[in-house]
C-alpha cells in the first residue's frame, strides 16, 4: 500500500473513531477480569469487625461485592451494612482503633471539611500502588437503604446509628486516596 493511501486510511479511521465516540485504546479500566480482585475485597477481615451490639439486618447480612463501571472508570467494592443501637461516636471510635490495628492508615484531611466524623464518617487507606485499598465508614438511614438497596429497614434502624463499611479499589490496584 502506498504511504499516501495508508495515511489517508489511518486518518479516516481516527476521524471515524472520534466522531462515534469510540476509541481503540480506552483510557479507562473496565470490569473485565476482576473476579479475583473482588474475592480479595470480599475477604477483607475489617468487613466483619463491628462494635459490640452491632447487627447485620436480615436480608443485608452478607457482603455485597461488585464492580461498577457506569462512571467511565470501573471501581470495585465490598460492603457490609450494620445497625447499631448506640451513638455514632462509639462507631467512629471503634473503627479508628480497630482499623488502625489491622494496618489501615487514617490520612489527615487536606483541609477542614466542615462535617464532624459522626456525620461524614471515616476514610482509611492501605497498601501501595498495585494493591491499594480504601476503607470507608458511612452512616446510613432507612431512607438511604431503600434507595441504595431497595431494602425496607426494620426497627433496628429506628434508634441509634446505621452504618456501612466498604473496602474499595481501582481495578488494577492503583493507589487512590480519600480526597482524590
Amino acid at each position: 500500500m502506498p504511504p499516501r493511501t495508508l495515511t489517508l486510511l489511518l486518518a479516516t479511521a481516527l476521524l471515524t473513531a472520534g466522531l462515534t465516540g469510540c476509541s481503540a485504546l480506552s483510557p479507562f479500566n473496565t470490569c473485565e477480569d476482576t473476579a479475583s480482585r473482588l474475592r480479595d475485597l470480599r475477604s477483607q477481615p475489617v468487613l466483619d469487625f463491628t462494635p459490640d451490639g452491632a447487627t447485620a439486618p436480615k436480608g443485608l447480612d452478607q457482603v455485597d461485592a461488585r464492580c461498577v463501571d457506569d462512571t467511565g472508570d470501573a471501581w470495585l467494592y465490598a460492603a457490609r451494612v450494620y445497625a447499631f443501637p448506640g451513638p455514632r461516636q462509639k462507631v467512629v471510635d471503634f473503627y479508628r482503633t480497630t482499623a488502625e490495628a489491622d494496618g489501615w492508615h487514617l490520612p489527615s484531611a487536606p483541609a477542614d471539611l466542615g462535617a464532624p466524623e459522626t456525620v461524614a464518617g471515616l476514610c482509611f487507606t492501605k497498601g501501595g500502588d498495585g494493591d491499594a485499598l480504601m476503607l470507608t465508614l458511612r452512616f446510613t438511614t432507612a431512607e438511604h437503604l431503600k434507595i441504595e438497596y431497595d431494602y425496607d429497614a426494620g426497627p433496628e434502624f429506628d434508634s441509634g446509628s446505621g452504618f456501612e463499611i466498604e473496602v474499595g479499589s481501582e481495578t488494577d490496584g492503583a493507589k487512590t486516596g480519600c480526597w482524590d
